[in-house]
C-alpha cells in the first residue's frame, strides 16, 4: 500500500470516560474512525480504553452495558475524552470535579464531547479557554461559566482543551484529528469508508482548497467511468499543473494516485462486502480489464482480490 500518512512516533492513547446514560452514537463516532485509521494504515496509530469514574459498569442511554477497562484514577494517556451525554448534571459535583482535576495531570489533552464540556467547566478545567457544548445547553453554559469564551461551533480546539457539540460533531472532530496527525489522505480514506456526505472532501485542521474539494468530488462521482485528469482539472477550475501542485501539497500525492486509490478503495469494499464477481467489481471501479484491476489491487494492498475475499 502506498503510504500517504505522516509518520508518528508512537500510538496516541485515548481514555474515554463514560457515565451512566452516555450516547452510543457519540461513542461510536469517536472510536470507529480511530479503528478505521488503524485498519486502513495497517498500523496501530491509536489505542483506547473505556473508563468510568469508579471503574464500575455503566449503561448507555439505550441500555448498552459497558464494563470499563479501569477506573479514572488508574488511567493516563494522550487524550481524556469526557462523555456523559444525557443526565450530565447528575454526574457533576465535587467527586467528579476532583477526579477530573487529578486526572488532568496524567493526560496531555482534555476533551469534552457533547455535554462533557459542562463537567470539565465545573472542574475549572476550561477557565480562560474557548469552548462549545451541545447547543441545547449553550445558553445555560455561557451564563453558568462566564470565565469561558463560549462559541457556537461544531467543535473548538484551544490548546490542549477540546470541546464539541454533539455526536455528529464528534465524528468531525476525530476526522480533523486524523488529518492533523497523519495526513489528509488517510482522513479521506476513512471518510470514504464510512460513506459520509463529505467523503469526497479532504479533512484537515486547515480547510482544504475549494478547487481540491471540487476535484475530489468529481473523482468520487466518476469512479465507474473515470475522467481524464486534465478534464478533472478543467472542471475544478484549474490547470492540470496547478491541480497537481495543490493535491501534492494538500494530500501528499498527485491526482492520478489519489484517483487510483479512491477506485481501489471501492474495489476493496466490494470484494469484502459483496458477492459480486471480480469482473463486475473491476467494471464498477473503473477497470475494463479484471486482470489490470487485480494487478493494481495487489500493488496497493499487497494481496489479490480473491485472497482478500478468502481472508474476509
Amino acid at each position: 500500500m502506498q503510504n500517504w500518512a505522516k509518520t508518528s512516533a508512537a500510538a496516541q492513547h485515548f481514555g474515554i470516560l463514560l457515565f451512566e446514560g452516555f450516547s452510543n452514537h457519540c461513542l461510536a463516532n469517536t472510536v470507529e474512525p480511530l479503528r478505521a485509521a488503524n485498519t486502513l494504515s495497517r498500523k496501530s496509530l491509536y489505542t483506547w480504553e473505556f473508563l468510568s469514574r469508579t471503574g464500575a459498569p455503566v449503561a448507555s442511554s439505550s441500555g448498552l452495558p459497558v464494563t470499563p477497562h479501569r477506573g479514572l484514577g488508574e488511567a493516563r494517556g494522550d487524550w481524556l475524552v469526557v462523555m456523559p451525554s444525557y443526565g450530565f448534571r447528575a454526574h457533576g459535583g465535587y467527586k467528579t470535579a476532583a477526579a477530573l482535576r487529578t486526572a488532568a495531570s496524567r493526560f496531555k489533552t482534555l476533551a469534552g464531547l457533547d455535554t462533557g464540556s459542562w463537567l470539565l467547566a465545573e472542574a475549572g478545567l476550561l477557565d480562560g479557554h474557548r469552548a462549545t457544548i451541545h447547543w441545547e445547553e449553550f445558553t445555560a453554559f455561557s451564563e453558568r461559566f462566564p470565565d469561558i469564551a463560549a462559541e457556537r461551533a461544531r467543535f473548538v480546539q484551544d490548546g490542549n482543551r477540546v470541546t464539541c457539540s454533539g455526536a455528529m460533531a464528534a465524528f468531525d472532530l476525530i476526522m480533523d484529528t486524523l488529518a492533523a496527525d497523519h495526513g489528509h489522505a488517510l482522513a479521506l480514506e476513512v471518510a470514504q469508508l464510512f460513506m459520509t456526505r463529505d467523503s469526497a472532501r479532504s479533512h484537515s485542521a486547515r480547510p482544504a482548497s475549494r478547487a481540491v474539494n471540487r476535484a475530489l468530488a468529481l473523482m468520487q462521482d466518476h469512479l465507474e467511468d473515470p475522467l481524464p485528469i486534465p478534464e478533472i482539472a478543467r472542471r475544478a477550475g484549474l490547470s492540470q499543473k496547478s491541480l497537481e501542485a495543490r493535491m501534492r501539497a494538500e494530500l501528499g500525492a498527485p491526482p492520478a494516485t489519489v484517483y487510483r486509490r479512491l477506485r481501489l478503495n471501492l474495489a476493496r469494499k466490494l470484494v469484502a462486502d459483496s458477492d459480486l464477481s471480480i469482473a463486475e467489481i473491476a467494471l464498477r471501479s473503473g477497470y475494463g480489464d479484471p486482470a489490470a484491476m487485480t494487478r493494481a489491487f495487489k500493488s496497493e494492498f499487497a494481496l489479490t482480490p480473491r485472497a482478500l475475499r478468502q481472508r474476509a
